[in-house]
């Protein structure tokens, strides 16, 4: 399955007239062509597929669909990539004590 993944511009360029972007999907950046959106802009939510990016999105519905993806163990398979664990989730762990006894 192949899903449209939203993540955030963190850079732009241009490959020989085609404009390009490094996009982060908390905690990892890919490039992404640009050809169909491009004017966006730094800063901006897209919906990737297949290297391209298809739409803007807005930051909420950005995140929420992020963390859905991440909770379902979704997010890692389609980027082909292993994402670090979120803050909040490494925190709340080690409160619970998962020490190894000795």
């Amino acid at each position: 399955m192949c899903l449209g993944i939203p993540g955030k511009v963190v850079r732009i360029w241009d490959d020989r007239g085609t404009p390009m972007a490094d996009v982060d999907f908390g905690g990892a950046s890919k490039d992404v062509c640009l050809a169909y959106l491009p004017d966006l802009a730094i800063g901006d939510y897209t919906i990737v597929h297949a290297g391209f990016a298809l739409t803007r999105l807005d930051e909420e519905s950005a995140l929420a669909s992020l963390e859905m993806f991440r909770e379902l163990g979704m997010l890692e398979a389609e980027l082909g990539i292993v994402l670090p664990e979120p803050a909040a989730a490494s925190a709340a762990s080690e409160e619970v004590g998962d020490e190894v006894p000795r």
